[in-house]
């Protein structure tokens, strides 16, 4: 069954245009590399949300998705990189409902 990975991450205040290098230029083409994904959703911030990004994710199953994230699957991990532009980071995951 495929799982959804919703992927936030709020960056530290000024840190909004550094992440939004990294996010477009390493983010994104690594998760467009990844096998095991059957949809990409890449969210920028918006007025009301100026400095959090997302990416949802829908994976082919729990075993694709190890493939790329491991054992620890359960919780946000972020690039060495990004660590020091990152405030917060969270991770949610939801059954896929093909409606």
């Amino acid at each position: 069954m495929s799982i959804v990975r919703v992927f936030q991450v709020t960056t530290h205040e000024g840190k909004e245009a550094e992440f939004e290098e990294f996010f477009r230029g390493t983010a994104v083409p690594l998760m467009k590399s990844q096998g095991g994904i059957e949809q990409l959703i890449f969210g920028l911030p918006r007025e009301e949300t100026p400095n959090e990004f997302c990416i949802v994710m829908v994976w082919k199953d729990l075993d694709a998705m190890k493939e790329f994230v491991g054992e620890e699957w359960r919780n946000p991990h972020i690039l060495p990189e990004e660590a020091v532009l990152v405030a917060e980071r969270t991770i949610k995951h939801y059954e896929f409902l093909d409606a």
